[in-house]
């Protein structure tokens, strides 16, 4: 197994480090380190360094010595999904899965057919949920650099990211409207591929009509719908394949 991870403010130009605070308590409390142990302490943006536990004090107080601090750089192509509100605890499902996966931004999107909607404090409370969910699955899948969590965005707003990619994609199963494979579409090595995944109801002939009038195309993924919950991590784990990112 690797080293846990633990997230910092900022790494220090010294070579040691204190960890206190939530971390300190899940390293000291929680994970039960002691001294001789190895962690990674990171900003979650890429900037990292590993480190050997010299001792734990009390229940929430971990002095680390740090190793030499490394600068990951992102990842290309760099990958965006734009979630439509799923209901229920879907949505951080679907943030976890992905994040673990390698996405790089999530975008929550208000699609037309979305049951759930954010508005006023609960939209609020429901973004910080996710936001808190890409870290803590980042922690876990052992990455540097955590994946953006943006603010919700219209459909209006969703075109204009898409029509800015150099691969856009609308995830769309519909035997009446035409879709081409995305196991088989032409895939950039480098920019920005931002693909839209739908809610359960699927996404509008007007979102349709707007996605694709900013350059965006329907792929689908198999034979099978999937679930909003899941399919942008099964088109996230083929991107990551085809573009060599998993080599």
């Amino acid at each position: 197994m690797t080293a846990p991870v633990f997230v910092v403010d900022a790494l220090p130009a010294s070579s040691t480090c204190v960890l206190d605070g939530p971390e300190g308590r899940h390293a000291v409390s929680v994970k039960r380190l002691r001294a001789g142990e190895e962690v990674v302490l990171t900003d979650g943006a890429g900037r990292w360094a590993r480190g050997e536990v010299v001792a734990a004090e009390g229940k929430d107080r971990l002095v680390v010595s740090l190793g030499e601090v490394t600068d990951e750089p992102a990842e290309s192509p760099r990958i965006t999904v734009v979630q439509a509100l799923p209901k229920g605890d879907r949505g951080e499902l679907a943030v976890e899965t992905m994040t673990e996966t390698g996405v790089d931004v999530i975008v929550p999107w208000a699609a037309s057919r979305c049951i759930t909607q954010w508005k006023g404090e609960r939209g609020a409370k429901a973004l910080a949920k996710w936001r808190a969910t890409a870290r803590e699955a980042g922690k876990q899948s052992r990455r540097v650099r955590f994946p953006e969590i943006a603010d919700t965005s219209t459909s209006r707003q969703v075109a204009a990211l898409l029509a800015r990619a150099d691969f856009a994609a609308v995830l769309h199963e519909d035997r009446d409207y035409g879709s081409a494979p995305l196991a088989t579409a032409e895939l950039p090595t480098r920019g920005e591929i931002v693909l839209v995944v739908g809610p359960e109801g699927g996404v509008s002939p007007d979102e349709l009509a707007l996605f694709e009038e900013a350059g965006a195309k329907a792929y689908r993924l198999g034979r099978s719908v999937l679930r909003t919950s899941t399919a942008g991590t099964a088109a996230v784990s083929l991107i990551l394949g085809r573009t060599g990112r998993w080599s």
